[in-house]
């Protein structure tokens, strides 16, 4: 076949170094559009993405060019630069180190849009690190509890 072709769907979750409820309501939707645009520089286009105020749920496409690593790399980066210039309250922000990347099947697309879509109401009830360990759980992740957190 000359021509390679790839649709990979992944959920991408991270949250704020320490957890810390730093980002706020009025910032996250300029946050996410930041970062879509980031995305779309690295051929990895934003499908939907919710954050609260201690982390973010992306779903997007990976691009079959670039590296998740990578590309998730140049997001936390860009992101982080730009959120530091507005305001002394974000000066001193960081993401966390990790993060969690979860392939979804085009058929489970609909179902994951509505979870990233519930952000807020989900976290009244359940905290970050309750619904990382269940993300790990559902996809079968070992790991380590002394290494997810920073």
């Amino acid at each position: 076949m000359a021509q390679s072709l790839a649709k990979n769907i992944l959920h991408l979750i991270f949250s704020t170094k320490n957890r810390e409820p730093i980002l706020t309501a009025d910032i996250r939707p300029k946050l996410h559009s930041y970062m879509g645009g980031i995305l779309r520089q690295w051929e990895s286009p934003a499908i939907l993405m919710n954050s609260v105020a201690d982390h973010i749920h992306i779903l997007f496409y990976l691009s079959k060019n670039h590296a998740l690593k990578k590309v998730v790399e140049e997001v936390k980066k860009g992101s982080s630069k730009w959120i530091k210039t507005k305001g002394p309250h974000f000066a001193k922000f960081y993401w966390q180190a990790g993060y969690g990347a979860f392939s979804v099947s085009q058929s489970n697309v609909h179902v994951v849009k509505r979870y990233v879509e519930n952000q807020e109401g989900r976290h009244r009830k359940v905290g970050f690190q309750d619904e990382f360990r269940t993300f790990l759980r559902k996809h079968e992740i070992e790991y380590d509890e002394r290494h997810v957190w920073d």
